[in-house]
């Protein structure tokens, strides 16, 4: 390469990692949490293959619940506004989660949930599983 060519792209080379630096410094990251466990004190597990994220949005009506049923593959929540209680159909322990939580839900673990409180509880929903596989199976009454 002729040394007009190798300044040329060193001076672009220069010019692209100072604008990423520029760019970099608008952006703010406040991290919000930190997990390495589910609620029921599990590690984290992931799909190892065919790996397909859902995202969803879910509204409980005040005082509504969910039956009793598990999540075969990581499940992370966001509460957006409200309260949940989350109990361990197996242990019996709860957990009430507030407005600005964030969950990771046990695995493979029944449980069931609630609104305990007066608001509508919205939760933002990210679903990691294995090709087709539903991430929520009912258990059988």
């Amino acid at each position: 390469m002729r040394s007009s060519a190798k300044l040329a792209a060193i001076g672009l080379a220069f010019i692209a990692s100072t604008a990423t630096a520029f760019a970099l410094e608008a952006v703010t990251v406040t991290p919000l949490a930190t997990k390495t466990e589910t609620a029921s004190g599990q590690p984290i597990t992931l799909p190892q293959k065919n790996v397909r994220v859902v995202f969803s949005t879910f509204e409980i009506a005040p005082q509504a619940g969910l039956p009793v049923h598990k999540h075969p593959f990581a499940r992370y929540a966001w509460v957006q506004s409200g309260s949940l209680q989350v109990t361990n159909a197996e242990t019996n322990e709860s957990n009430v989660y507030k407005t600005g939580d964030f969950v990771i839900e046990m695995i493979d673990q029944w449980h069931h949930a609630k609104n305990v409180g007066d608001d509508v509880v919205k939760l933002l929903v990210i679903d990691q599983m294995e090709g087709d596989v539903e991430n929520t199976l009912l258990r059988a009454k």
